[in-house]
C-alpha cells in the first residue's frame, strides 16, 4: 500500500531570484482532499507558488514539508503547464512514456496508454504525431500522461488559458473524474467562472503573498478582505 504523501505545509517558505523575492513568506496547508483554486492578480505568484509545492522552485528561506520524504512524493505527483511539451512522438507513445520510464513493460504500458487515450477523448488519434494536435488535444494528453501513473496530487498551471469554451468543458470534465478517483487537485487560473465551478478550497495571491485562504463558497460570497472583494469585481488590485 502506498503511503499518504499528503499533507503539505508551507512555513515562512520565501522564493527569491537574483536577490529578488519572487513569493513569500508563504504559510499554507494542503490537505488531503478536493480542489485548491490558486488565484490573484497578473505577477502575483501564483506560478511560482505551484513550482515551490511541486519541487521546481526551492524555498531559499522556510521550509516545504510533505508527510513522507522527498523520492516518495516525487513518485507520487505530477505537474500539468500551462503550454505542456510535446515530444516528437505519437500520441500514444507520449502518454505511455512515464510508465516506460519507470519500468513498466512495453505492451502493459501501450495498452494503459490507449486506455487513458480514450478517456481524454484522444483515442482516435492515438498515431497521430502530438507536435500537430490542437492546443485543447495537447493538454488533454499532457492531462492523459500526467494521471497515468496514479498520483495524489496534480498540479496545474491555468491549463485552460489559452483553449476555447468546448475545449475548456472538457478539460474540466477530466478533472472532475481525477477527483473523484481522489487526486488532490492544487490548479491556477484567471477564469473566475472556473475557478467558481472547481473549487473546493481558494488561495487568494497578492504581492507574492496569501492575502486570503478560505473555502470556496465564503470566498466567492463574501471575501475577508477589501483586495479581494476588488478582484472578484474585476477591479484592478496593485
Amino acid at each position: 500500500m502506498v503511503a499518504p504523501i499528503l499533507p503539505l505545509t508551507l512555513s515562512a517558505a520565501i522564493v527569491k531570484r537574483q536577490g529578488r523575492r519572487l513569493i513569500g513568506p508563504v504559510d499554507c496547508t494542503i490537505e488531503a482532499a478536493g480542489t485548491t483554486i490558486v488565484m490573484g492578480p497578473n505577477g502575483s505568484g501564483k506560478t511560482t507558488l505551484l513550482r515551490l509545492m511541486h519541487g521546481l522552485e526551492r524555498a531559499r528561506e522556510g521550509r516545504v514539508a510533505w508527510a513522507v520524504d522527498e523520492p516518495a512524493t516525487r513518485a507520487h505527483q505530477a505537474y500539468v503547464f500551462q503550454t505542456p511539451i510535446m515530444m516528437r512522438r505519437s500520441v500514444v507513445e507520449c502518454i505511455a512514456y512515464p510508465l516506460l520510464t519507470h519500468g513498466t513493460g512495453r505492451r502493459e504500458a501501450r495498452a494503459r496508454a490507449e486506455e487513458w487515450a480514450a478517456r481524454v477523448g484522444l483515442g482516435d488519434a492515438l498515431g497521430r504525431m502530438a507536435t500537430v494536435l490542437s492546443g485543447g488535444e495537447k493538454q488533454k494528453l499532457a492531462l492523459a500522461r500526467a494521471l497515468i501513473r496514479r498520483p495524489q496530487v496534480l498540479f496545474l498551471d491555468e491549463p485552460c488559458a489559452n483553449l476555447d469554451g468546448r475545449a475548456t468543458r472538457e478539460i474540466e470534465s477530466i478533472l472532475a473524474e481525477a477527483r473523484a478517483d481522489g487526486v488532490r487537485i492544487v490548479m491556477s487560473t484567471h477564469d473566475m467562472g472556473q475557478a467558481r465551478r472547481l473549487a473546493d478550497d481558494v488561495l487568494f495571491l497578492l504581492n507574492g503573498r496569501i492575502h486570503e485562504a478560505a473555502m470556496a463558497w465564503p470566498f466567492f460570497a463574501e471575501p475577508a478582505t477589501p483586495e479581494a472583494r476588488a478582484f472578484l469585481k474585476g477591479d484592478i488590485v496593485e
